[in-house]
């Protein structure tokens, strides 16, 4: 948000907050979103790098274009563990995936 618009909203008597403090979550459910988003973009990183497409990259890992598609926009009814797995197989290393 900009500075200009974050302080004409609170002169006018809004309280600017984040979205965990808007929904009540804890530290570690912030972070655990976080790391979501993180696995997921580095997936869409890593198969870019990789020149695949979704097709492509669903195959090699084993499951479907939307279901890719799915883990690449963080979705979540995707886990933690198939994003990792999913890296893993399109090449990333486990030093990457832990950065």
């Amino acid at each position: 948000m900009k500075q200009r618009t974050r302080k004409r909203l609170e002169e006018a008597g809004a309280r600017v907050t984040t979205a965990g403090e808007f929904l009540g979550l804890s530290p570690a459910e912030i972070a655990l979103i976080d790391m979501r988003i993180a696995l997921a973009r580095q997936l869409r990183d890593q198969r870019g790098r990789a020149g695949l497409t979704q097709l492509e990259a669903a195959r090699r890992i084993g499951t479907s274009q939307s279901r890719l598609a799915k883990m690449e926009a963080a979705d979540l009814s995707v886990s933690i563990d198939l994003l990792i797995r999913s890296l893993l197989s399109l090449g990333a290393s486990r030093r990457s995936i832990a950065r």
